[in-house]
């Protein structure tokens, strides 16, 4: 047995929890099964998350309900100008019964940026470890709407996924009114542990992806800032700024853990052309889907 196929044998029994958190998370969040499935690729490569869409859409209740699902704490704070990075993280109180500071801890952009990449946050000098599962997950209207304060691109840059919520279909939100309206609202319970999470996220790590396939996702972040280069000249006044060198790492790991969902220890080109479009790309007149659409059409599938 090649090593590869025993490691897809293992992938596949080792990833049976994927249904059942899927199903417990949809009995909550209706009519979103896709949504749902790039939160945990996201959350299995041990990415961050951006969800964009306009109120009411439950994007804050998805973010909830995947915490309770997987027994995770959840900690919520609205983002405005004149937050300062001790609201974010906490700061230091004198205690006058001890005669002592003790570190008054926050619910964790200077602070934010330091937590999603460094994933430790540094309080009066002294610089804490975040819990291995910490993950961002933000929630943002989209541009055009009042009453909220968009993030700035070196914030936006540290995203694995930027995710367009939209509204459900209407056979989707007829069983929703049932489900919201009835005696008893649904409610996640906690049905995998953490520890679940974090050896699935070992074995992510061990999804074997092809000398070709890298080239190919090189290819096409490369297409997004050279597109004459790859036949799409068209895009050129279009794409105000290309994919950084992170979205190349973001597809990988994300396309790894894209095939661990689907019990597979491989990647194949399918698993990055599924992901793809969830990264961020920002353009005029156009959406960022359209762009990496017409790259990827330009850009040869190993």
């Amino acid at each position: 047995m090649t090593p590869t196929r025993e490691l897809s044998h293992q992938i596949e029994a080792q990833s049976l929890f994927v249904n059942d958190l899927l199903a417990e998370i949809n009995k909550v969040i209706v009519g979103q099964e896709t949504l749902v499935e790039r939160v945990l690729t996201a959350l299995l490569a041990d990415g961050h998350v951006l969800l964009e869409g306009v109120p009411g859409l439950a994007k804050t209740l998805l973010i909830k309900t995947t915490a309770e699902a997987i027994h995770a704490d959840f900690a919520r704070i609205q983002f405005t100008p004149d937050l300062l990075p001790a609201d974010l993280i906490g700061t230091q109180v004198y205690n006058p019964q001890m005669g002592v500071f003790t570190i008054h801890r926050g619910p964790v952009q200077s602070a934010l940026l330091e937590a999603m990449q460094e994933r430790q946050i540094t309080i009066a000098s002294k610089t804490d470890k975040l819990p291995d599962l910490f993950m961002v997950m933000a929630t943002q209207n989209p541009i055009e709407q009042e009453g909220t304060y968009p993030l700035p691109e070196a914030q936006v840059d540290r995203f694995m996924f930027k995710l367009a919520v939209d509204y459900p279909a209407p056979s989707d939100e007829r069983n929703m009114l049932d489900r919201m309206t009835g005696a008893q609202k649904p409610h996640a319970r906690a049905v995998v542990a953490p520890e679940t999470i974090l050896n699935a996220r070992q074995m992510v790590k061990q999804v074997y992806v092809d000398e070709r396939l890298k080239d190919y996702v090189l290819n096409l972040v490369v297409a997004t800032r050279k597109p004459s280069e790859f036949g799409l000249a068209n895009l050129k006044p279009l794409i105000a700024f290309g994919a950084s060198p992170r979205a190349g790492i973001y597809l990988i790991e994300a396309a790894r853990a894209h095939a661990f969902l689907h019990g597979r220890g491989f990647v194949i080109p399918d698993d990055v052309k599924e992901i793809a479009p969830d990264v961020e790309a920002e353009a005029e007149n156009i959406s960022s889907d359209q762009i990496v659409s017409q790259v990827m059409t330009k850009v040869q599938v190993p």
